[in-house]
């Protein structure tokens, strides 16, 4: 096992993991009914094709993650599973960009006007209740998953083990599920956008 590298204060450490979930959570809540008046000279749906390749890369690393602990390379799980902390960094910034630049987007709206006909209703058939069904599991478990994340990593900085492994058999496949279906949610939304 590696040498811990934070020292161990549990008070510290819950207080400071609860205060960034709590403020990560608000500012997503309140940013998402914001909208900013802004014209860029790009497409502000780069930044849902960055959410989208960034939860890509989280999968995989994730993924590289699990290879590296089960074959008791503790050095490289450490780095890969900073890594996916990193740009799980960089997707929140980007989909807060991106939903503080544009209007929300109706799953089967062809013609873009916000408003879904019968006809597009139709058009879209039954793929709109499984996006539905999808994006109803990836949003709630998305807006979990932050102190998990943060108390499994501070499980195993402290170095204990233990602890770190149980909380991370939850962890793990939430968080894996969150970045694979928001890759897939980010597919089937995106020719409406």
């Amino acid at each position: 096992m590696l040498t811990p590298v934070l020292q161990k204060n549990d008070r510290k450490a819950n207080i400071f993991i609860i205060t960034v979930s709590v403020i990560v959570f608000a500012a997503v809540t309140v940013l998402a009914n914001i909208k900013l008046d802004v014209n860029l000279p790009f497409d502000v749906h780069l930044f849902a094709l960055a959410n989208a390749s960034i939860n890509s890369v989280v999968a995989v690393v994730l993924l590289a993650a699990l290879w590296a602990v089960r074959k008791q390379n503790y050095v490289l799980h450490k780095k890969l599973m900073l890594i996916a902390i990193v740009l799980s960094v960089f997707f929140l910034l980007s989909y807060i960009a991106h939903h503080l630049l544009t209007d929300a987007t109706k799953f089967g709206d062809l013609n873009h006007d916000g408003i879904l006909s019968d006809t597009e209703k139709a058009q879209a058939g039954s793929i709109r209740i499984v996006y539905y069904i999808l994006l109803l599991t990836h949003i709630p478990l998305a807006a979990i998953i932050l102190p998990f994340i943060l108390f499994t990593a501070y499980r195993a900085l402290t170095g204990e083990y233990p602890r770190h492994k149980k909380l991370a058999r939850v962890t793990w496949p939430i968080w894996f599920y969150v970045a694979v279906s928001g890759v897939v949610v980010y597919l089937m939304i995106q020719p409406y956008y």
